[in-house]
């Protein structure tokens, strides 16, 4: 059993409280694989602590111990003030802000990869950061070189694991697959919205932010409308929630800022119009659990949503050469649309098609991007730091 010379950190650092569930539940595994190892929960704002304390009770562990770390000096705050509502800067100034925090940590777990900076910048080489990434998607961004910079990785299946080696250069050794934490958060029934007692198909739309990849600066507006107008669909429009977090958006792996806008009232009068910018039940796999029909872009919130195959379509509004790009190989799970009024159409053939089509696909495609075993997911993830554990106490 591990001691309590070795101390670990999850970190949770972000704007928003999407990737929480990607590592918490492996944070708890890991108490209670060893309770003797001294583990820290860090949380850098009170929408992050609020959400690691709301699925902490649903995983039984109530009374989670986190400390919060603060952006404290001038320099960070005033370019916070000036620059927040483009850049994250608030998320970048934590790092030097709690530095002796992170030097006083041998293993750091992080979901994101900015935590990178600890050892480009501020040469905390002594540390081992452990990478979890959050969901099981395929855009590029997910398997740059920046990957291999990770002491290690752990990943969801052999899609994610074969990619890191091919694309990032990612050292085998440094690999453990562990299946899907998140998963262990699903109800045991989909939590259904008022609005489904009308019976209708429900249709989720699930925009990515990222303005060279969405289709929603383009379309978005165009399949508000169409539901709208509808006699026959609900819809839960519930775009990732970075998309209306600040007044732009900002990519930097393709250098691109957009505004997203506003959405108008008609949109969130519509009785058959459920509208999520960000609440808990965005992160939680609420909406793609209640949905019969996905309609989205590049979010890797489809692989979620497979978790029981259901009928797929996918918005092509940049007119991207797909076919054989692995960054869209999610895009073999249903129709691809590059025009808007194509949607009608496809919406009513969707569920043949998925029957006659895709449904196959989607199994395989999701037992790629998901090891999932008898084992929770979380145990393994806990089993793997724990052989980290075990390197450095061996020196």
């Amino acid at each position: 059993m591990a001691s309590e010379s070795v101390k670990v950190a999850f970190l949770f650092n972000h704007d928003q409280a999407h990737q929480i569930a990607h590592a918490l539940p492996t944070a708890i595994a890991l108490m209670e694989l060893a309770p003797n190892l001294d583990i820290v929960i860090a949380t850098t704002n009170d929408i992050i602590t609020k959400e690691i304390r709301r699925l902490a009770e649903k995983l039984h562990k109530p009374d989670i111990n986190i400390v919060e770390l603060k952006t404290v000096s001038p320099m960070t705050r005033l370019a916070a003030y000036t620059f927040e509502k483009f850049l994250p800067v608030k998320k970048l100034g934590v790092y030097k802000d709690n530095l002796d925090f992170f030097r006083s940590l041998d293993i750091l777990v992080v979901s994101e990869k900015t935590s990178l900076i600890l050892k480009s910048r501020y040469h905390l080489d002594h540390l081992k950061i452990i990478h979890t990434r959050h969901g099981a998607g395929d855009r590029a961004v997910g398997f740059d070189k920046m990957s291999a910079l990770f002491d290690h990785v752990l990943v969801s299946g052999s899609k994610i694991r074969d990619r890191l080696i091919k694309d990032a250069a990612v050292n085998p050794d440094k690999i453990s697959i562990i299946g899907y934490p998140k998963f262990s958060l699903l109800p045991e029934k989909p939590r259904l919205l008022p609005m489904q007692a009308n019976g209708r198909p429900t249709v989720l739309y699930n925009p990515h932010p990222a303005p060279h990849l969405s289709s929603w600066y383009e379309d978005g507006r165009k399949i508000l409308d169409y539901f709208y107008k509808s006699d026959r669909y609900n819809l839960i429009f519930a775009p990732h929630v970075m998309l209306f977090h600040r007044p732009f958006v900002l990519t930097i792996d393709q250098l691109r800022l957009k505004k997203p806008g506003k959405i108008a009232q008609k949109y969130w009068d519509a009785p058959n119009i459920h509208i999520d910018l960000g609440s808990a039940a965005s992160n939680d796999m609420t909406y793609t659990m209640a949905a019969d029909i996905y309609l989205g872009d590049v979010s890797s919130q489809i692989y979620e949503f497979l978790y029981y195959p259901r009928p797929s379509l996918f918005m092509n509004s940049h007119n991207v050469e797909w076919q054989n790009d692995p960054n869209y190989l999610h895009w073999k799970t249903g129709d691809v649309l590059s025009d808007i009024d194509d949607l009608d159409q496809a919406l009513a053939k969707s569920g043949q098609r998925h029957m006659d089509i895709y449904k196959p696909v989607q199994e395989a495609l999701f037992n790629q991007s998901f090891d999932l075993s008898d084992e929770q997911s979380e145990k393994r993830a806990a089993r793997a730091i724990l052989k980290i554990v075990d390197e450095i106490k061996r020196g």
